[in-house]
């Protein structure tokens, strides 16, 4: 072979690979590059947004937000209801759609959504300021539209020839499961993506459809990739909710740009200290184009003008993981409200870079709760790195030491009678576990909880816990977690509603020797175990602790210059690790660059 030809032969090998590679790498990552910036009318507005609503929360990000990067505004649930009330849904209400069953604005609150425009007029308004318009959808058919029998457009089929009835969700009445095997349940997603194109919808999040991941939602999935393939329109698809199946991760990766590996997020403590694991299994799925979602940012103003229950500390965890973590950070408080500490966060542009153009992001260090992060920085030898004071009080209690562990308990109405002496004790702890079903709508109840000794019963309810922890929602007396009146079979009760996972700790008043409860479970896919323990030390740990990353964990070697990227403050040379000391639930995050 002479010079020419071999020439001739590596050209035509690296077009090849070239081409190999444009291949195994799907044109919608490129919608998504870096995890989307942006808001959702979920956490602020619940099913109520109206068109009036959106206009000012528009108007309010192009003038905060935009400059940093956010732009996907995405109206939530419920906008073709036009009675929808709160976060809830009611079982049979009045939906708007069109002859062919597909769901349209309601005009009470989408006026301009008449005589079949549908969304354009309020996605062009939206466009006008900037903006990317995004709404969210449930997956399937709309329950009624089966009931009527409608046809299915671009088909010589009907809504009950391609609805799954078997395929319901759990938590909204609304929907059918499509048949997504059939040409008639592809040709039914074609046409609802073509309308959304059509009036200009640049992102979809569709629910119920990522868990459990059974092979109706998988099809469903599918069926959306190639529905807004179709249209030519780069449309970013998000999964909700969560968790997704890690084990379905290269599926998810090669479907959407984004899918949730929680279910919803709130400002509780206790999902936010479950989101380090979370976040953690998934990094092998993380990468441009493709975003383990760790859901919305609940701070600022949010469900009708309450401010976060989240303090500042909490904050900082909360931003420095999603942002290390590469999340999409999609912002839930009141635009229109935001208030200076909340901007400052949002907007940080050193926390931003990490967020958008880190790689490699994992996590390197755990002891218990104290947790290190890392990620590289593109175009040089600097390191990202998170530090995480995830610690709280009673993290130091052993619950394999537990005076009392029930086996699992799942299913409603299931329930275990849960008794253990206190004598001698100096605190009790009530926890609640994971059943490990796979499934995370663990509600419980600590029903009729009672101290008893030589000064009589009392109840403890009546008492002030130390701290209190749930995996979702809150921790509540006579309440269940989601805020709801506590019941247990339709009956009012006296106890302490919660969900997995669960830590309660009540200092011990003298006086009493015993502790009885019932723990129920509240919900039909609950699996949980109940336990309690009474510790007769100190279970508190340190409100600060040093958190440390030795510099050759993170490939750096000898000494490297530190730079704090939420204060914007240079900290000096450090020699072989760096350290600080964070109060509990704290975070700091920082860029490390090493000196030759």
């Amino acid at each position: 072979m002479n010079l020419r030809s071999f020439k001739l032969l590596c050209v035509f090998l690296l077009a090849g690979c070239c081409i190999l590679h444009a291949q195994t790498t799907p044109k919608y990552w490129q919608f998504a590059a870096t995890p989307p910036l942006g808001w959702n009318s979920w956490d602020c507005f619940g099913t109520t947004v109206t068109e009036q609503q959106v206009k000012e929360q528009a108007d309010a990000m192009a003038k905060y937000l935009l400059p940093s990067g956010y732009k996907y505004l995405t109206v939530d649930i419920q906008w073709y209801e036009p009675e929808s009330k709160g976060h809830a849904y009611k079982p049979g209400a009045m939906l708007t759609m069109d002859e062919y069953g597909r769901l349209t604005p309601g005009l009470k609150k989408f006026p301009s959504a008449a005589n079949g425009k549908g969304f354009k007029p309020l996605a062009d308004y939206v466009h006008s300021k900037g903006l990317k318009f995004g709404i969210h959808i449930m997956r399937g058919i709309p329950r009624i539209a089966v009931d009527k029998n409608l046809p299915v457009l671009g088909t010589n089929v009907k809504a009950q020839d391609i609805a799954v009835k078997s395929s319901t969700c759990a938590w909204n009445p609304d929907m059918y499961g499509v048949d997504a095997t059939k040409p008639e349940g592809q040709a039914y997603y074609y046409s609802i993506v073509k309308m959304y194109a059509d009036w200009g919808v640049d992102y979809i999040k569709c629910d119920d459809i990522s868990r459990p991941y059974d092979n109706v939602q998988k099809a469903e999935i599918e069926a959306l990739r190639m529905a807004i393939d179709k249209t030519g329109r780069p449309i970013v698809l998000s999964l909700s909710p969560g968790a997704t199946p890690v084990k379905m991760g290269e599926h998810v990766m090669n479907h959407a740009n984004m899918w949730r590996i929680t279910d919803d997020f709130w400002d509780r403590w206790g999902a936010l200290l479950a989101m380090f694991e979370r976040m953690d299994v998934w990094t092998p799925y993380r990468g441009a184009g493709h975003f383990p979602d760790a859901d919305m940012l609940p701070i600022g103003l949010i469900e009708f003008n309450r401010p976060t229950h989240f303090t500042k500390e909490e904050q900082y965890t909360l931003m420095s993981l999603w942002a290390i973590g590469r999340s999409p950070l999609i912002f839930g408080g009141d635009m229109t409200k935001i208030d200076a500490f909340t901007k400052e966060m949002l907007t940080n542009p050193e926390m931003l870079k990490v967020n958008q153009h880190s790689k490699n992001n994992r996590q390197v260090y755990r002891d218990k709760n104290l947790i290190v992060w890392t990620a590289d920085v593109p175009g040089s030898k600097d390191k990202y790195v998170a530090l995480f004071n995830a610690q709280s009080k009673g993290d130091n209690i052993d619950f394999a030491n537990a005076d009392y562990a029930s086996p699992v308990i799942a299913g409603k109405g299931r329930s275990q009678k849960v008794e253990v002496s206190i004598k001698d004790g100096k605190r009790l702890v009530l926890f609640v576990k994971d059943g490990g079903n796979g499934n995370d709508w663990d509600h419980v109840a600590w029903v009729d909880p009672v101290l008893h000794g030589p000064k009589g019963d009392l109840k403890l309810t009546d008492l002030k816990w130390i701290s209190a922890t749930a995996g979702w929602g809150a921790a509540q007396i006579n309440k269940a977690c989601d805020g709801k009146p506590l019941q247990v079979n339709g009956q009012a009760v006296n106890g302490i509603g919660t969900h997995a996972e669960s830590t309660i700790i009540y200092d011990l008043p003298e006086g009493y020797d015993t502790f009885s409860a019932t723990g129920y479970v509240t919900q039909e896919t609950g699996s949980v175990v109940f336990g309690a323990l009474v510790d007769k030390g100190k279970i508190d740990l340190p409100d600060k602790a040093d958190v440390k990353v030795n510099f050759q964990s993170i490939g750096i070697k000898g000494n490297a210059r530190v730079r704090d990227l939420w204060a914007h403050k240079d900290l000096g040379t450090f020699s072989g690790a760096f350290s600080r000391e964070l109060k509990q639930h704290g975070a700091g995050l920082y860029r490390i660059s090493p000196l030759r």
